[in-house]
């Protein structure tokens, strides 16, 4: 699929990017442009998009220079750091500990940007770390731990490998019985070493479905985007959260 920039209204736009396995199968990534209320712009992860996406970014940005930050949220998404750093020289840019070791020449700013103060910094999004999993995996195939960003100007929830939205026709999926929002497959895998991470896991996804409940599209890093009814986001974790039950109880079964 060719990359392409949707406008999601009040302020925030979803990059849908390429990215391919083995230079084969496009698994797809993605990267989102917020403007806040300040006019000012900053980026939900790093993309290096082509010509095409690059003079639509400009013309909303006053050529690149209204871009403030780059916030760089999946410490396992670090391929397009360098590029983006390129095309946004002036933006200040954020990430965790993984990117600084994966790009130490980039100039990164000192707060990790799963912080506190970088949560402060820009009040117009919501951010949230997921309870019970690492965030940074030792087991680099695991990648289930993020950084969620949500803008409640838009009802935007910009997520890289937490949730997935499974990109299968409705019918299709009816058919086979396959779920819309789902957990990503390496969460039994995430959960800490520890008594009770998987029930903190079960309550902070509870929390914020609650929380975020006004979400009204799920931008999904490797899948999709996903219209999402009002009121309805916590029924969508709901049942995510139930498919991903046998791996929580066998977590728990060992200890966690």
């Amino acid at each position: 699929m060719a990359e392409r920039l949707i406008d999601l209204g009040n302020g925030f736009w979803n990059i849908r990017g390429t990215l391919r396995i083995g230079g084969l199968v496009n698994v797809g990534t993605h990267s989102s442009l917020v403007r806040l209320s300040s006019g000012r712009f900053v980026f939900l992860d790093s993309y290096g998009f082509g010509p095409d996406i690059a003079r639509q970014v400009m013309a909303l940005t006053d050529e690149g220079r209204a871009v403030e930050a780059v916030l760089n949220l999946h410490p396992f998404h670090t391929l397009h750091c360098q590029a983006m750093h390129a095309m946004f020289p002036q933006a200040q840019l954020f990430g965790s500990d993984r990117h600084r070791r994966k790009w130490p020449d980039l100039p990164w700013q000192p707060d990790l940007v799963e912080s506190p103060e970088v949560a402060a910094r820009f009040p117009d999004l919501r951010f949230s770390l997921p309870d019970g999993i690492d965030y940074i995996c030792q087991n680099e195939r695991v990648h289930a731990g993020s950084l969620l960003a949500f803008h409640p100007a838009s009802g935007s929830l910009h997520v890289d490998d937490t949730l997935n939205v499974l990109p299968v026709p409705g019918l299709l999926r009816r058919l086979l019985r396959l779920p819309r929002v789902s957990f990503h497959p390496t969460l039994g895998q995430a959960l800490q070493d520890r008594p009770g991470a998987a029930q903190d896991f079960r309550n902070w996804a509870v929390r914020i479905a609650e929380d975020w409940r006004d979400t009204r599209t799920l931008c999904a890093a490797h899948s999709d985007t996903l219209a999402i009814q009002p009121g309805s986001f916590p029924d969508h974790v709901r049942k995510a959260l139930a498919r991903a039950e046998p791996a929580l109880k066998r977590a728990e079964a060992k200890g966690r």
